[in-house]
């Protein structure tokens, strides 16, 4: 029998898909409420890899992606999708998004995103939300799935994603000392 013991804590992150710059600030400002200070922000891009969201958000989205520095319990994942949807909501406009707001977090072994769908390789973590293991740390970097979103796959969101691992483990270490 295995011992039971708790996890690491992890870094929480966001990516926020758009379509108006200008309501971002307020945006980040509630999810900086939530989840302490930004320690890393990605460049914006515009975001081409779905048109999921044109028909609600429109056409010519951009996507960007926050980390956020402080340590927090894997558990605290549904709570925060939770929130960012309350977030998404507060920002309508004639019931339409403005702003998509996906978390997720960093762990060394993985990172998994939060989701309202449940799927054959999503687990359920309660409250309506379930974790989408998205890439998987093998033989010093982290991975795609089969079931990867093609966004997740691409070279960029892997390096930002292993560097974002490395600053976790620089948190870890001080954490411990």
């Amino acid at each position: 029998m295995g011992a039971v013991k708790k996890p690491p804590s992890v870094l929480f992150f966001v990516s926020l898909i758009f379509n108006d710059q200008s309501r971002m600030a307020e945006v980040e400002n509630e999810l900086g409420d939530f989840l302490g200070p930004v320690w890393d922000r990605s460049a914006i891009r515009p975001f081409f890899h779905s048109d999921y969201y044109e028909r609600e958000m429109g056409k010519s989205l951009n996507r960007y992606f926050l980390l956020f520095e402080s340590l927090a319990s894997r558990e605290q994942l549904p709570e925060v999708k939770l929130w960012t949807n309350d977030i998404e909501a507060r920002h309508e406009q004639q019931g339409n998004r403005t702003a998509n707001i996906d978390p997720g977090y960093i762990a060394l072994e993985q990172v998994v995103l939060a989701t309202t769908k449940g799927y054959a390789h999503r687990i359920y973590l309660g409250n309506g939300i379930f974790g989408d293991l998205t890439l998987m740390f093998e033989n010093g970097s982290y991975r795609s799935l089969p079931w990867t979103y093609p966004d997740y796959r691409s070279e960029e969101i892997v390096a930002l994603c292993n560097g974002w691992r490395q600053r976790y483990k620089e948190s870890l270490r001080c954490q411990k000392a």
